[in-house]
């Protein structure tokens, strides 16, 4: 006898309940209570009402596999149309990546590290820093492993680009209106919370493992948040006595925010960057699972082949590009703030 017959019993649903039911034959378990020779329930076993001990008592009750069976179905039921509508979105995503994969890995060294390291001068003006990253890179290309950080780097400035290109508008447009704020925050901690794989359980079945699109989107996704949510932050922290001058000056609401509200909250999404990087490099690692190049290849065929050596050697090579990449957007963040208070 279930836990929850008696239950169906005292509400008259008996008969409901069995029209849902088989006559085919009795389980192991039934049969066992029936003859007595089943073990009792005590108070301390007794099982909450889920959905699968419902079941049990219940056949016209669904279980929780049925539940999740529904879901899948539903989703099925329509991935070819949101195919039609997301493949012609989505392919300039894929277009993007295998050109800046091709680019950082197809143009020679001696040409790409000069590069980077201008580069980093420029947004820093640190002789330490560009020797930092000189010896990072340098160190990464000695233990043969340049190429994958190359892909790395690439799938990197691409993902944080987007992601500033879609985010700062957003976020731009939370701090103009609560309204928006109010139905794009709930997304955002979504987003912030569903963990890393879980952004790749979809994609897969809407996308090839072959399209870059597919690690693509996931990364924009996961690493998207901070920036909106510190240029939304940002905005909204400007001095409200600057606004008021703003406005005594007569200028139009399209002039307050490029000439007054961005640059002072450029710091503010200037950390939201920095944190979008950040966050792009770890799900990379992730995407790897789903084709994506990079160290992250590496650090999964250690996993896959207990293979000790490769996969803490390219952790290790992780984590120096994390620095790299933190120190340059923290130097730039830096400079900005500085350029700030000289004001």
């Amino acid at each position: 006898m279930a836990t929850y017959d008696g239950v169906f019993n005292a509400l008259g649903l008996r008969e409901w309940c069995d029209g849902g039911q088989s006559d085919g034959p009795m389980s192991m378990d039934a049969l066992l209570a029936q003859t007595g020779g089943g073990s009792e329930k005590t108070f301390w076993d007794f099982p909450f009402p889920s959905l699968d001990a419902l079941n049990e008592a219940c056949g016209k009750i669904p279980q929780s596999r049925d539940l999740t069976v529904g879901l899948e179905q539903g989703f099925l039921a329509i991935r070819d149309a949101l195919q039609v509508v997301l493949d012609p979105v989505t392919q300039p995503l894929s277009w993007l990546l295998r050109n800046a994969l091709h680019v950082m890995t197809d143009t020679p060294w001696w040409i790409v590290i000069p590069i980077l390291l201008l580069v980093c001068w420029a947004v820093t003006r640190s002789l330490k820093l560009v020797g930092f990253v000189a010896i990072v890179i340098g160190l990464l290309a000695f233990i043969d492993h340049y190429e994958y950080a190359m892909q790395t780097l690439a799938i990197i400035f691409v993902c944080a680009f987007i992601c500033v290109l879609i985010g700062v508008p957003i976020g731009i447009g939370m701090s103009r209106s609560d309204k928006a704020q109010r139905v794009i925050i709930p997304i955002l901690d979504m987003l912030q919370t569903l963990p890393p794989f879980v952004y790749l359980i979809p994609l897969i079945f809407l996308f090839s493992v072959t399209e870059p699109k597919l690690y693509g989107i996931a990364i924009i996704l996961y690493a998207i948040v901070p920036v909106v949510r510190l240029t939304d932050l940002g905005i909204r922290l400007v001095d409200k006595d600057v606004i008021e001058a703003a406005d005594a000056f007569g200028m139009t609401s399209h002039q307050k925010l490029f000439g007054v509200q961005i640059p002072l909250a450029l710091p503010n999404i200037m950390a939201g960057v920095n944190q979008t990087i950040m966050m792009s490099l770890a799900m990379v690692v992730i995407a790897s699972l789903v084709s994506a190049p990079g160290l992250g290849v590496l650090v999964l065929r250690g996993i896959r082949n207990l293979e000790l050596g490769v996969g803490l050697v390219a952790g290790f090579g992780i984590v120096l590009l994390a620095i790299l990449l933190d120190r340059v957007t923290k130097a730039s963040l830096a400079r900005i703030d500085a350029s700030q208070s000289s004001r």
